[in-house]
């Protein structure tokens, strides 16, 4: 990582994070996750612990899912809307209590999801749908700080003389919702084969390997997204 890096507080770019070597961990929209394969939920509670101890001894806290077979940990530093190298050193101490219990790192299949719809006037609809999914608005999105559900952002439809209209074909379906689902730098293609696989089609990888489009059998079109080239 660059020097910029020793500030903790400066947000570190996607081929920093890459720099630093931690492969048990991808970069998944603007958080850092890791997902360890724990094999029975006392091993889950046992990691659950020590990673609580580290966060609470750090002042450094991630969000943890633990479940029956896996322990799903997302990192990012609030106070800056990004990834900092405080981050990364909590995450190399999470990798290093997995590695000393047993339970195995396992990075396929990491997802983020953020739902979206076209309206040209999201402030106006925004507190709807904070008041639906029982969260606040924040910078005009609605969010649920549970967590619970993903915050719902909105896009105003692109017009005739849009650029990023003429790049797409127009949908063969009137559609207002699209999912963008967000996955590691090294997923991308794999989910976009999956998608194929499974009888959707692509619409369009000009973008890519920063998003594609694509659309199923009904032709409701969703991104697959990737911090790839993102700056």
């Amino acid at each position: 990582m660059s020097e910029s890096t020793v500030d903790p507080k400066a947000r570190l770019s996607h081929d920093e994070i890459l720099e630093a070597g931690i492969d048990d961990w991808r970069k998944v929209l603007n958080s850092l996750r890791a997902r360890f394969r724990t094999g029975d939920f006392a091993t889950g509670v046992a990691l659950v612990d020590r990673i609580g101890a580290a966060a609470d001894e750090a002042d450094h806290h991630p969000d943890v899912s633990l479940t029956y077979p896996e322990v799903i940990v997302t990192l990012r530093s609030h106070d800056v809307g990004g990834i900092t190298s405080r981050d990364i050193d909590l995450a190399r101490r999470i990798s290093g209590f997995a590695a000393e219990l047993g339970a195995r790192a396992d990075a396929s299949g990491l997802t983020q999801l953020e739902p979206g719809v076209d309206t040209a006037d999201g402030s106006r609809l925004a507190p709807f749908y904070a008041a639906l999914l029982g969260g606040t608005v924040e910078n005009g999105e609605p969010v649920d700080p549970s967590g619970q559900v993903p915050t719902l952002w909105f896009q105003e439809p692109p017009g005739p003389d849009d650029e990023q209209g003429a790049e797409l074909p127009a949908p063969e379906v009137e559609q207002r919702w699209h999912f963008d689902v967000w996955v590691p730098h090294d997923e991308g293609e794999r989910r976009l084969q999956a998608v194929l696989d499974a009888g959707g089609t692509l619409v369009s990888d000009a973008e890519a390997p920063a998003f594609w489009v694509v659309a199923d059998a009904d032709g409701n079109r969703s991104c697959i997204c990737t911090p790839l080239t993102r700056g």
